[in-house]
């Protein structure tokens, strides 16, 4: 399966829009357009189809983990001590 299906698939699952897949990418400080999210979305066959390179399949997944739980505590951070 390609990325370009695997993100497909997230989108049709997630009901995502192309600006919500944008800011989830914004999450993690990657930044792409409406334009380039169309191409990777089209046929394969298409003139202006793009593949979906890692960097960006797996950009998309970490700030996924961010859209959906939250970000990370920081885990130098020490809890706060109960007395």
């Amino acid at each position: 399966m390609s990325n370009n299906e695997v993100m497909k698939k997230l989108r049709v699952a997630l009901q995502l829009r192309d600006d919500d897949i944008i800011e989830i990418l914004k999450l993690v400080n990657f930044r792409t357009t409406k334009t380039e999210l169309s191409a990777i979305f089209r046929a394969d066959d298409h003139p202006n189809f793009m593949p979906c390179k890692d960097q960006l399949l797996r950009n998309f997944l970490n700030g996924l983990v961010i859209y959906k739980r939250g970000p990370m505590p920081d885990k130098r951070e020490k809890p706060a001590q109960e007395h």
